[in-house]
């Protein structure tokens, strides 16, 4: 499969449709008030970079990077439709936003994901690229129902 990563264009239906599900999953398997996915709108401020993963013209994933301030940034929305699972382009995406925020002067990209079976996948994902349990960052607060993760950049 040839993969290909670019900027995201919220005009696409393709795009619109996906952050929808993706928003629209974390929702319904996260606590109330425990869910932080974005949707289309929150994607959209000028401190996130938001990115696809393509074949030909199938959308196979999405992913942002949002600084957070002049040091830190966090890996936001990551979700890989379910026809391109297990082909590495989850691993792919997120390679390519960490040298996004290395390319933005970043020292540390941090992230919060589910603490719970739904999300160990992703969990999975993230610790195979180097990412460690830390704090809740940024305006994060303790929650049960999430797992922070950070990789420093140095």
């Amino acid at each position: 499969m040839a993969l290909r990563i670019e900027r995201g264009d919220f005009s696409d239906q393709r795009v619109i449709d996906l952050l929808a599900h993706h928003h629209a999953t974390c929702h319904a398997v996260t606590p109330k008030g425990s869910a932080h996915a974005l949707d289309l709108s929150g994607l959209q401020s000028p401190d996130i970079q938001f990115s696809c993963a393509w074949s030909d013209t199938q959308l196979l994933g999405i992913g942002a990077l949002k600084r957070l301030d002049s040091i830190n940034g966090e890996i936001k929305s990551m979700h890989t439709s379910q026809a391109a699972r297990r082909q590495g382009v989850a691993s792919k995406l997120l390679i390519h936003l960490i040298s996004e925020a290395r390319a933005m002067g970043l020292q540390r990209v941090s992230l919060e994901t589910g603490s719970f079976a739904f999300f160990a996948p992703a969990v999975a994902l993230y610790r195979a690229h180097g990412f460690v349990d830390c704090a809740p960052f940024g305006s994060y607060n303790p929650d049960p129902n999430s797992l922070f993760l950070t990789l420093a950049l140095a």
